[in-house]
């Protein structure tokens, strides 16, 4: 039994939410300390990070905002 209905997500509003290393990113996305850093990234369908966030909920509600259906990539 498929308790997720994929038939009624717009592809187009799709994104994806990774965890990344904050080594990744450029050092003028920090406010301050490593404390601070990025540590989830938002991507759109072709894989280009549109976001960055503190922490998985804060990239969820930031995808939710702008009408986006997030999903966790691990």
């Amino acid at each position: 039994m498929d308790d997720f209905a994929t038939e009624t997500l717009d592809a187009g509003r799709l994104v994806y939410v990774r965890a990344i290393n904050p080594d990744e990113i450029p050092r003028e996305f920090f406010e301050g300390t490593q404390e601070n850093a990025p540590k989830y990234a938002i991507h759109d369908e072709t894989g280009e990070c549109i976001a960055l966030a503190t922490d998985r909920g804060a990239a969820f509600a930031v995808a939710r905002t702008y009408e986006f259906t997030p999903v966790s990539v691990h």
